[in-house]
């Protein structure tokens, strides 16, 4: 859709037609099972199959307490971090504000070649679509019931990956015959 594999170029072909350029519009499909794909990755729930009492015995975590207990969760929230950055670069825009923001810095007085202030825009707009995608993860924690090992395998082989490969043979094939 970018024709790129570079983060700018994602972000500003996003950029294009604003709120409605983003991914998220354009490949709902591989939204919602990048969406799922990372929540099972950060191992949050109803993922977190290291952490249930069923699997407990040979859950990697019973060997640890302490400093090393808690590192591991610390690993566990950067990892939430960072996948949060990717879903906010890949899907939603990225550091580009989707309404114009010029009376903001005539409000401000601050001139509008200034490179601070649009670098300062953009590191809020990208935290703030990061922590819209935080709160979802965690509400999801909240809401849905922890997955057994066998369902999470029967999610993963026999509806995600069938749904990409067909998300994948269809946007090819709109992107082969559009042109």
């Amino acid at each position: 859709l970018s024709n790129s594999l570079s983060t700018v170029d994602i972000v500003d072909a996003q950029s294009k037609y604003g709120f409605w350029g983003w991914n998220l519009w354009r490949q709902p499909i591989g939204f919602i099972v990048f969406l799922i794909s990372s929540l099972a990755e950060c191992e949050r729930l109803p993922f977190d199959l290291p952490e249930a009492e069923e699997e407990l015995v040979a859950g990697y975590q019973t060997e640890y307490s302490g400093i090393k207990f808690g590192l591991f969760y610390v690993a566990s929230y950067l990892n939430l971090l960072v996948s949060s950055l990717f879903v906010t670069v890949l899907y939603l825009g990225g550091w580009n504000i989707s309404i114009p923001y010029i009376f903001v810095s005539e409000l401000f007085e601050i001139n509008k070649t200034c490179v601070v202030f649009g670098t300062t825009i953009g590191i809020f707009i990208t935290l703030a679509k990061t922590y819209l995608f935080l709160f979802l993860s965690i509400t999801t924690r909240w809401t849905l019931p922890r997955l057994r090992m066998d369902q999470l395998l029967n999610l993963g082989w026999k509806f995600l990956l069938p749904i990409s490969l067909g998300n994948l043979l269809l946007t090819t094939s709109f992107r082969l015959f559009s042109l």
